[in-house]
């Protein structure tokens, strides 16, 4: 191997060269087949083994403080139990210094890997929240869906998912070709995407408002990264992953395999890694998102995960094929822009790509969807559907 090239990313200010970055696991428990429906999950070396539940890590402890705060027992981070109410992006600051919960007043708006280190794939979407379970653990934190059934416009109204949390990500480029945006967290349908600044139910003529989850404590999410010829380690988060993919864009079910046969620099126990793992190599300082120590044969590259995504997603806009059974999603991470086709200006019928989301986001893929079946996209935001997406695959350092 070559000498180690040492790089070190601070995400808070004051965070020590050699904090620890224990990553909560998603809690999945359960396996899926590309179609949906939950199954025993395989042997290894078996089609569609290495899931997420088969590599669960470190398995999500909350223990409420009875003062209105949450104790994250891996991050060792104390959460507000509830969200506020919506807010402005530049009312946030403010809040946070102003809050005195549980007789403390140093909280702060968490950054998104602090935010997204709450969810919780064990939850699922199914359109109706009678039906649902939220993406956050409702044992010891507040959560309630939006009251209403529309589209999230103005003319229809709030739809139940519309309950985004502000994080203090601001992302670095722009949506929608020019819309100042902050990465937030979606506890009602499993996502995180770029929010913008300014309310596009109401053409943005005024700010948007969502809600905050307050958190103090150490501030946690930073890498620790020893690049190799071969690999990267992340001696704070305990993971090595393959520095550079392989060119290739392959289905959930072959990215699985991938993983589970690959034997580089000498070791064979590798796998496809889950959502938050692969979170904790996202990079919200840069566009592709991910530090360059990293080779990607793609600008635009998204990274599939192991983690399914138990939603039923809306029909598919202009196509017969709709994505219902719970199940039939995974998680990718989009290092780079989040692309959606959208129709530029509204109503002239006339569609392009645009960065809808951030580069930075997490969405999901139908498992069994090919390149190209879906040209104008899918869903309000017309996501760019690829079915098939690169992959790193990941190790636990021994």
């Amino acid at each position: 191997m070559s000498a180690l090239l040492l790089q070190t990313k601070a995400w808070g200010a004051g965070l020590r060269a050699d904090a620890a970055y224990p990553i909560v696991g998603t809690g999945q428990d359960h396996c899926y087949s590309v179609t949906g429906p939950a199954m025993a999950c395989p042997a290894s070396g078996a089609p569609l083994s290495g899931q997420n539940a088969q590599h669960p890590g470190n398995p999500p402890s909350y223990r409420d403080q009875g003062n209105g705060t949450v104790l994250d027992e891996v991050t060792g981070l104390i959460w507000a139990k509830a969200p506020s109410q919506p807010m402005t992006y530049d009312d946030m600051a403010a809040y946070a210094r102003a809050s005195r919960l549980g007789g403390h007043d140093d909280w702060r708006v968490p950054t998104i890997r602090e935010l997204y280190s709450l969810m919780d794939y064990r939850g699922g979407y199914t359109g109706d929240p009678a039906s649902s379970r939220p993406y956050i653990d409702t044992k010891v934190f507040d959560f309630a869906y939006a009251n209403g059934t529309g589209l999230g416009d103005a003319a229809h109204g709030r739809r139940p998912i519309d309950v985004q949390e502000w994080s203090a990500t601001f992302y670095i480029g722009k949506t929608m070709g020019r819309d100042d945006t902050v990465f937030g967290v979606n506890f009602a349908d499993g996502r995180i995407k770029g929010y913008p600044v300014m309310d596009p139910a109401n053409r943005m003529q005024t700010p948007n408002r969502l809600a905050v989850r307050l958190v103090r404590g150490k501030p946690y999410g930073q890498n620790l990264f020893e690049a190799h010829t071969d690999v990267v380690e992340d001696r704070a988060t305990g993971l090595m992953w393959q520095r550079a993919d392989d060119a290739i864009a392959r289905s959930w079910a072959d990215a699985l395999s991938y993983c589970s046969g690959l034997t580089l620099s000498g070791f064979s126990d590798w796998r496809l890694p889950h959502a938050k793992e692969l979170h904790a190599i996202v990079d919200y300082s840069r566009i592709p998102a991910i530090d360059p120590l990293f080779r990607l044969s793609a600008q635009k590259a998204y990274l599939w995960s192991s983690t399914t995504h138990l939603e039923g997603p809306p029909p598919a806009r202009e196509h017969d094929r709709a994505f219902s059974q719970i199940g039939e999603l995974a998680v990718y991470a989009a290092i780079g822009q989040a692309q959606g086709k959208m129709e530029v200006p509204p109503g002239s019928g006339q569609r392009r790509w645009l960065d809808v989301h951030g580069a930075g986001a997490m969405r999901s893929d139908p498992k069994t969807a090919s390149p190209g079946e879906f040209p104008n996209g899918f869903g309000p935001q017309g996501d760019d559907v690829r079915g098939h997406n690169y992959v790193l695959c990941v190790r636990d350092l021994r």
